[in-house]
């Protein structure tokens, strides 16, 4: 027998703790890419790790934040996401507070870190099936973009001062502790309103699964893209001529503007064409992304970092919007938490991995610049569900 889910409301009377648990619990959660360059530097001075083992680090955390979605495929529709939210926040609250204590070792550090991860990600697939159901998707992600940014922008600004007095173990605590505050937001979840009822005929059909397939690729490609050129911005920054708290501080500037832009999704989401507003998107990240990697000078670094940041999370709640539009059942939104999960892996992975091969940044990069530009042909070719302009 399935046991019955958190009641769905209509759409248009979406509960504001949905949407202040969605944000929250996006944003506390993927917290380690959010501040990649800074934990990334940190890891290299106080464990004396190289790129490939960051590269590695961030592959296990964010590959266990995207299993997630595997499990989630089960439980999905048969157990309260109320019940299951509060094993996931137990799980990332009580992982992150035991961290520390498996440093300095390298090892163990990774085995925790998946832990705590598979928690986390348990949290974002919640958020992200919360969300499907409201009225403007769009804009509702947009809010879930907002928070993420000014948690990493926050993050980005006071984890070098952190770091320079308390160490990398002051990280983890402080995401234990803030998550742990938290908690009570759990009573937001809600189940997506079709995994209530009868499943629809539809979603075997050769039609979803070739839609399906196409916003799984895009998904993978941007997050690829994004990983990979994230996590070694701190080191395209240094190769421009910055040096020192300067590159925290321009990063956390584009952080700024990542706002701006999930903010402008926000504002426009329902009110413009879906497909123009990926055009967009897409257009200004990979222009960003080749100028980061062939522009040469500070100025130039930070024009192009601030536009990517910008196009980034101005983009992406079209993105997850799309893929939401095309299963009403919330299945599809909950593996694209493990294709995001898989690109975030990846991403850094395979930048890691190529720079220790002796490819240049510059080249790295605009091999991201091609993954954006993959991502994007996967969302035009593809069969437009009914009814999305």
């Amino acid at each position: 027998m399935t046991v019955s889910s958190a009641s769905r409301p209509a759409a248009s009377s979406f509960p504001r703790i949905t949407l202040v648990a969605l944000v929250a619990f996006a944003a506390i959660t993927p917290m380690a890419l959010l501040v990649a360059p800074a934990l990334a530097a940190q890891l290299a001075t106080e464990i004396g790790i190289g790129p490939s083992q960051i590269g590695t680090y961030f592959f296990v955390e964010n590959g266990a934040f995207s299993a997630a979605s595997l499990l989630s495929l089960f439980w999905l529709g048969r157990l309260n996401v109320r019940v299951v939210g509060l094993i996931a926040l137990a799980v990332f609250i009580l992982g992150n507070l035991a961290t520390p204590m498996m440093l300095p070792g390298y090892k163990s550090l990774l085995l925790m870190r998946a832990v705590t991860g598979f928690g986390g990600g348990t949290l974002m697939v919640l958020s992200m099936i919360s969300a499907q159901d409201a009225e403007n998707p769009e804009r509702v992600f947009g809010y879930w973009v907002v928070g993420q940014l000014v948690a990493g922008a926050i993050g980005l600004a006071l984890l070098p001062h952190l770091f320079a007095t308390y160490g990398l173990s002051s990280f983890y605590i402080l995401l234990g502790v803030i998550a742990l505050l938290l908690s009570p937001l759990y009573r937001g979840f809600l189940a997506p309103a079709a995994s209530e009822g009868p499943k629809s005929t539809s979603a075997t059909s050769g039609r979803f699964i070739i839609l399906g397939v196409l916003a799984v690729l895009a998904i993978l490609a941007f997050y690829v893209a994004i990983g990979g050129v994230w996590t070694f911005a701190s080191m395209a920054a240094t190769q421009a001529g910055i040096e020192g708290a300067s590159v925290g501080t321009i990063l956390a500037i584009a952080s700024l503007f990542g706002i701006a832009g999930s903010m402008l999704a926000a504002f426009l989401g329902g009110r413009s064409a879906r497909r123009a507003m990926l055009l967009l998107g897409y257009a200004i990240l990979v222009a960003s992304i080749v100028a980061v990697a062939t522009l040469h000078g500070s100025a130039a670094y930070v024009v192009a970092i601030c536009a990517f940041k910008f196009a980034w999370t101005f983009v992406l709640p079209f993105i997850i919007a799309e893929a939401a539009s095309r299963d009403p059942s919330g299945r599809l939104v909950a593996s694209t938490t493990l294709i995001i999960g898989t690109g975030l892996s990846l991403g850094p992975l395979f930048a890691g991995n190529l720079l220790e091969a002796a490819w240049s940044l510059g080249a790295v990069f605009l091999a991201a610049a091609i993954c954006g530009a993959v991502s994007f042909a996967c969302l035009v070719v593809s069969p437009r569900p009914k009814g999305v302009s």
